[in-house]
This record gives C-alpha cells, sequence and structure tokens, in this order.
C-alpha cells in the first residue's frame, strides 16, 4: 500500500531522513520506534506531505506523492492525526468532526461516518455539544482520531497517540487501535511506549538519527535483545 525508497528528508542544512525505505501492506498496523529526534514524526509528515522529499520516492498505492499537496493526499485515503492533538478549541464536539468530513460527499455518508466514530468513542457521543477545548487531554486524543476518522481512511498516520495520557486511557487507546484496525484501516504509529505499540502492530521499523537500523516483526523486535535495552527498559 505505501513504499517509502531511499528517501532523504532536510530542514535547511540539517538532514532529518537519510535513505529511508519501509513499506506497508494493506490492513497491517507497522509502528516505529525510536528516541526523540530519530526521525518519527517526519516521516509522518512526508507520507502526509507537510514536509517534502529532498531525494528517493513516496507511492500510495501505486501512485507518487512526493509534490501532491496534502489535501489531495487526504483525498487518495491517507489521513495524520498529529502528535499534540490539535483540535479546533472553539468548536463543539460535532463541530469538530464535521469538520473531518469536509471530503465527504452526501449527508448520509457523514451520518454514517459520526456513528461509527462515537461506536469507537462513546465518551465523543456524551460531550458531542461540548467545546473542544474544555475536554481532559484524553479526550481531545479522541477527538483527533475520530476526526480523522471521517474522512473515511485507508491509511491512518498516528504520532504519540498515548501521550500525556493517564495509564488507564493509554489501554483504552491502544483497544481503539486495534478497533480501527479490524475495521479495514491500515495503520503507521508512532509511538514514544514501544511496549505498547509492539504488542498491537504487526511489523515495526527502529530509527536512529534519521536512519533505519533495524526492521522486523513486532514479535522479534520486542525479543530482540538490544531494541530491549534501549526502547523497552530493560
Amino acid at each position: 500500500m505505501l513504499v517509502l525508497s531511499d528517501v532523504d528528508v532536510h530542514y535547511g542544512p540539517i538532514q532529518a531522513l537519510h535513505g529511508v525505505s519501509l513499506e506497508i501492506r494493506e490492513g497491517e498496523i507497522v509502528t516505529l520506534i525510536g528516541a526523540n529526534g530519530a526521525g518519527k514524526s517526519t516521516t509522518l509528515r512526508l507520507v502526509s506531505g507537510l514536509v517534502r522529499p529532498t531525494r528517493g520516492e513516496v507511492a500510495f498505492e501505486g501512485a507518487s506523492l512526493s509534490k501532491m499537496a496534502p489535501h489531495d493526499i487526504v483525498a487518495r485515503g491517507v489521513c495524520h492525526v498529529p502528535e499534540g492533538r490539535r483540535v479546533f478549541a472553539g468548536l463543539t464536539v460535532l463541530e469538530n468532526l464535521e469538520m473531518g468530513a469536509y471530503l465527504v460527499r452526501g449527508r448520509q455518508r457523514i451520518r454514517q461516518a459520526l456513528r461509527d466514530v462515537f461506536g469507537l468513542f462513546p465518551r465523543l457521543e456524551e460531550r458531542r455539544s461540548q467545546r473542544a477545548g474544555t475536554l481532559s487531554g484524553g479526550e481531545q486524543q479522541m477527538l483527533a482520531m475520530g476526526r480523522a476518522l471521517m474522512t473515511h481512511p485507508k491509511l491512518l498516520l498516528l504520532d504519540e497517540p498515548s501521550l500525556g495520557l493517564a495509564p488507564t486511557l493509554v489501554q483504552s487507546i491502544f483497544g481503539v487501535i486495534a478497533d480501527i484496525r479490524q475495521r479495514g484501516v491500515t495503520l503507521l504509529l508512532v509511538e514514544q511506549n514501544a511496549h505498547m505499540a509492539l504488542r498491537v502492530a504487526d511489523r515495526g521499523y527502529v530509527l536512529e538519527t534519521g536512519r533505519v537500523v533495524l526492521a522486523d516483526t513486532a514479535t522479534n523486535l520486542e525479543a530482540n535483545p538490544q531494541v530491549r535495552a534501549a526502547y523497552l527498559g530493560e
């Protein structure tokens, strides 16, 4: 579904990605693991068109994304939930979700998307008339994910979905991630909680200073002594 081929990315004179290659097959959850500054978020921004490759190619379902505008990438079925949630604080929960459906044609499809999102996140339905800026951090994360799902994505990019959440909410968010995959959405996940990420993912890539240094199944990565020492605190 998604292929990155030998991609470099620069921020001015600073090189953030060095020859990164990875692939995601339809129906998978793939996670990117690495320390802060390793290039994980840059990889998601690259796929969603927020940064451009200075070398290499990004292809989704066989079509190049490398020069495509971000809104055209969304229209192709790729949606990005950025780190920090970035909900529209002054709008209600319902208005935020409707903003996510700006590319969806037909009231019936929008109503169905709302039912699907409220099925995943019942708390959002309870808060549908509440301003997003007054929600808890966990509720805002649910809203950011729900807003992305309103686009009917084929590929969902999730950047640090559990950041700053209480442990019980982290469990809940990862349960929803598994449910989203069961509904036919493919996921690329960036997550500091490597334990949880590897338990929900099929495969993973380890990034260090903008380079892929390891790629394997999630089970093998979780058992790898180097990964356990560096990222699992063991």
